[in-house]
């Protein structure tokens, strides 16, 4: 079918938001998150580095600060709405057009692993235009190649504006870039998303 024959209104809903975090990262999450409905239309994937050599809390953080169901990501399952799935530590977190989920423990990228260029980039070709992908604070530069595979499929990025941000290197990365549609303060950055994936009444 061609993309004039396909309903505009389908076309623009949004599919899923992929969050990227590093150091500072747990305190922006909590933000976020806890600022989102319950009844989010859409997944929320996320990718904070963390310390490959022990398990993690930060499912148990999170889910105590927001509305939202939240869990570490397990292979294979489907990403529903109104849950947020965490890349487990060391492994990089995919999706697939189908809404399935994939962990890898293919080599790091960018010193890292989880990679949020690598989860922006599985996003950017499963869901194209119906993708937002979201940089918060961090250091290094992961992220900024992700964005721009997210923009050249139509999708929408958005960045925490690097003066917010308690380790700006992962954001000002990403606005070098020249791919965020939104640059903004950390405070800012929920009500955008929910704007953007609430079903439009017709």
């Amino acid at each position: 079918m061609s993309a004039e024959a396909s309903d505009p209104e389908q076309r623009e809903q949004y599919a899923v938001v992929a969050l990227a975090s590093s150091a500072g990262g747990i305190r922006a999450l909590i933000e976020v998150l806890g600022a989102l409905d319950a009844d989010l239309p859409v997944p929320v994937l996320v990718v904070q580095h963390l310390d490959p050599r022990h398990s993690t809390v930060l499912a148990e953080i999170l889910a105590r600060r927001s509305p939202l169901k939240v869990k570490l990501a397990q292979a294979g399952e489907h990403a529903g709405p109104g849950t947020v799935y965490i890349a487990p530590p060391n492994r990089h977190l995919l999706v697939g057009a189908d809404g399935v989920l994939t962990l890898s423990d293919s080599e790091l990228v960018h010193f890292v692993r989880p990679s949020a260029d690598l989860l922006f980039e599985s996003v950017a070709g499963a869901f194209g235009a119906r993708a937002i992908a979201c940089v918060l604070t961090g250091s290094g530069s992961d992220g900024s190649m992700g964005v721009d595979a997210v923009k050249s499929r139509g999708g929408t990025v958005i960045v925490q504006d690097p003066a917010t941000a308690e380790f700006k290197g992962m954001p000002e990365a990403a606005v070098g870039t020249r791919a965020a549609d939104f640059v903004l303060p950390l405070d800012e950055i929920p009500a955008v998303i929910r704007g953007l994936v609430e079903t439009k009444e017709p």
